[in-house]
């Protein structure tokens, strides 16, 4: 396990290192902020020009997709096609380290680095939701100290994991925060008397859960496609290329929605791939379809399946 939080730390930094990772979080977070000002103007609209969930303008934007597909073949095209063009990649094979160890740790690396570009996104959330919190100091008590410790203890093994701490500490930091963080916070919610957070939404947060589940999920299939994708050439030129010509396939409708019947067999089949239709009519309108997830979950683990076993065919040759 040692081996693998290496890993998972020198892929994660490295991100920091390239200037393609910081082109694509600027282009990434220019666009977002774009279609967060037409989601506000289409909040504060009435009548048909007007809109009723928070991330229906932002995820059902066709400008929106269109980034989508180029940042996850752009974060995962020098994983491995770079590894092969410098040769590091037999070096790599011929450490202390299992197949499916190295291809899990670059995708968790490049997995956090996904989630990064969304962290900024939550600063739109108190707009979006028209939050209103009020403190209360005097609900201070043991349980909220210990739901407090326990997110800066996940805080600090994150952070130590990514630069330099030793992984199992590191991980043990997090586990246990999570198990305080939650059982402080179970306490504290339960408890009589008033509370130390208290959190009104002017409008319904449920679609924005679902909202964040699905880019989750779907980011974790594309990352995993160009990981593949990456493992099978030399030039990262090409694995993006590759790579972003078949996440096309499952964005295609976002664009061209031919004229079908809704009921047959063709519309429901490209119903099942494709991705903005999944978020334009159930993600941001507070819907979780089984069948999304399945997608979502199934194709990332069979990718990650392939990746492992090109890595393997390498070992043949």
């Amino acid at each position: 396990m040692r081996e693998t939080f290496s890993l998972i730390r020198r892929e994660f930094t490295a991100y920091f290192l390239s200037p393609i990772a910081y082109v694509v979080l600027l282009f990434f977070l220019a666009i977002t902020g774009y279609l967060f000002f037409l989601t506000v103007n289409g909040l504060t609209q009435s009548g048909p020009r007007g809109i009723e969930f928070p991330f229906e303008i932002l995820l059902g934007s066709p400008y929106f997709w269109v980034v989508f597909v180029c940042v996850a073949p752009a974060l995962t095209m020098r994983l491995f096609a770079e590894e092969r063009a410098t040769g590091t990649l037999e070096v790599l094979m011929t450490s202390p380290i299992r197949d499916w160890q190295v291809v899990l740790a670059k995708f968790i690396a490049c997995f956090f680095f996904y989630l990064l570009l969304w962290l900024p996104t939550l600063a739109y959330l108190p707009v979006l939701l028209d939050l209103h919190v009020t403190w209360d100091l005097s609900a201070w008590s043991a349980s909220a100290i210990v739901c407090v410790a326990g997110l800066a203890a996940i805080v600090v093994g994150l952070f130590g994991l990514i630069f330099g701490m030793n992984g199992m500490l590191g991980f043990f930091l997090m586990l246990a925060g999570a198990v305080a963080a939650g059982l402080g916070g179970w306490a504290q919610h339960t408890r009589d008397g008033a509370h130390l957070i208290q959190v009104n939404a002017g409008i319904y947060a449920w679609p924005v859960v679902t909202s964040y589940i699905g880019v989750i999920l779907a980011g974790a299939m594309f990352l995993s496609l160009g990981l593949f994708v990456s493992s099978l050439v030399r030039s990262q030129l090409v694995a993006f290329l590759i790579a972003l010509l078949v996440s096309l396939l499952f964005v295609v409708a976002g664009f061209w929605q031919p004229d079908l019947d809704t009921g047959g067999l063709p519309y429901r089949i490209l119903y099942f791939v494709s991705v903005p239709l999944h978020f334009s009519h159930d993600f941001t309108r507070g819907v979780l379809d089984s069948r999304h997830i399945v997608l979502y979950v199934s194709a990332t683990f069979l990718f990650l399946f392939l990746t492992v076993r090109s890595l393997e065919s390498r070992r043949w040759k």
